[in-house]
């Protein structure tokens, strides 16, 4: 069984290989030689392992990592280069008491490749963020008795119809090998257990992302931003994705009052296409990276309407600048994104109806009055002018955003102790 599921994994590798590389090759050919392999050299003794698929749950491990003792050595994993990038950068200030980080990427979950890795780095433990589940990876672990912890743990809705479908043999080859289960909320809990998650190794240990700490101010640039701003209001459209950025220009350029946007495409490869879409306006508009060309040139003659932000890293800090925030994702079907980036620094939050991957978290928001739900782009022009034309009113509702997630917060001690119920962390 284990060799016909490695050869369909290899064959849709083989299938999936030429699509990627000639939709998104600049993306994923850094990925290959480490998932191919070629690991980075292995420092510390005995690391902690943890699995980050992308950015968001970079932040997450790096938000864990930061409760952990200080001289355990890590090795963290990423799927995307985005998710390298922002695990680079949050993980190396974790490096200065000495201990040691290696960041490279997950291995392609073929057994010579997992087997390379797991003999390379010798992990004490493995923990994986919320619903990244590899099937031989698992058995792997479990055979070299390596214990397995899934922290942060959701179940979308998607993806709980293919997992109910699948029965028996969800909970033994993906479930089974887990040593222990953090969900994020009570309904996750719920379906872990449904799913035949053992209630002794099922706890709920909250969501950690409203752990996260404030990013801190990049250098230069929230000057920069408000020097061209003038004075003016700052919308931010964070994570957008294909298809959402048309409707989020559309919403700007109705909007009768004076502000700027700023524009933050979800995917890097994606800024010089919506780049050529912002070109297309009437609004004057400029790019992040030609705020850092520029240097101390000081603002433009002509204050732009749009910036796109070109820049990976940036628009969790970003989010402090903005009048209201809009995040994408959720005027067009993919499930959203997080709300909580914004929500932490008293910012009105704006969302479109696809919020199915942060459900609870909108939720909550919204019956606090602390988010407005924005049903299509007509919606989000008059959600975006009452907010402007009513400031106290918009503190207010970004007052009570802020007052969820500090209410929310402690999951990075119930889940620190989980983790020491199954592994020695010292």
């Amino acid at each position: 069984m284990w060799f016909l599921y490695q050869l369909a994994m290899a064959a849709g590798l083989g299938v999936a290989a030429p699509v990627l590389l000639a939709r998104r090759g600049r993306h994923y050919l850094p990925t290959l030689p480490a998932r191919l392999g070629r690991l980075p050299e292995a420092r510390g003794t005995r690391p902690l392992w943890l699995h980050a698929a992308s950015v968001g749950e970079a932040g997450v491990a790096a938000t864990l990592a930061r409760a952990l003792p200080p001289d355990l050595d890590l090795v963290v994993t990423t799927v995307t280069p985005t998710g390298q990038a922002a695990a680079e950068k949050l993980f190396e200030p974790l490096t200065e008491g000495g201990r040691s980080v290696v960041v490279t990427y997950l291995p392609f979950d073929l057994g010579l490749l997992v087997g390379r890795f797991l003999d390379h780095y010798a992990p004490r433990a493995l923990v994986l963020f919320e619903s990244e589940l590899w099937p031989l990876l698992l058995r792997d672990c479990r055979r070299r008795s390596i214990p397995v912890a899934v922290l942060n743990a959701r179940i979308s809705d998607r993806s709980y119809g293919r997992m109910k479908r699948a029965g028996r043999l969800y909970r033994r080859f993906l479930l089974d090998p887990v040593g222990r289960l953090g969900a994020q909320s009570p309904q996750d809990e719920e379906r872990l257990l449904s799913l035949g998650a053992r209630p002794a190794r099922t706890s709920l240990t909250g969501n950690l992302k409203f752990d996260t700490p404030e990013p801190l101010p990049v250098a230069g640039l929230e000057q920069a931003l408000r020097d061209l701003a003038a004075e003016r209001p700052i919308l931010v459209a964070g994570s957008t994705m294909p298809g959402e950025e048309p409707i989020v220009l559309d919403a700007f350029e109705r909007l009768d009052r004076e502000a700027l946007l700023v524009l933050a495409p979800r995917h890097p490869e994606r800024f010089d296409e919506v780049w050529r879409e912002v070109e297309a306006r009437l609004l004057p508009a400029m790019r992040r990276s030609g705020i850092a060309a520029a240097g101390g040139a000081g603002p433009p003659a002509s204050p732009p309407g749009i910036v796109l932000l070109d820049s990976l890293g940036e628009l969790a800090s970003i989010y402090r600048l903005a009048a209201a925030a809009f995040i994408g994702g959720t005027l067009v079907p993919t499930g959203g994104h997080n709300p909580i980036e914004a929500a932490r620094f008293g910012v009105p939050v704006l969302v479109g109806p696809s919020m199915e991957n942060f459900r609870r978290i909108a939720r909550d928001l919204q019956i606090a009055d602390g988010l407005t739900l924005a049903a299509d782009g007509e919606a989000l022009t008059e959600a975006w002018r009452h907010l402007l034309d009513r400031p106290e009113q918009a503190a207010e509702q970004g007052r009570r955003g802020l007052a969820i997630v500090d209410r929310n917060r402690g999951a990075v001690e119930r889940s620190v102790e989980l983790l020491s119920e199954l592994v020695d962390l010292d």
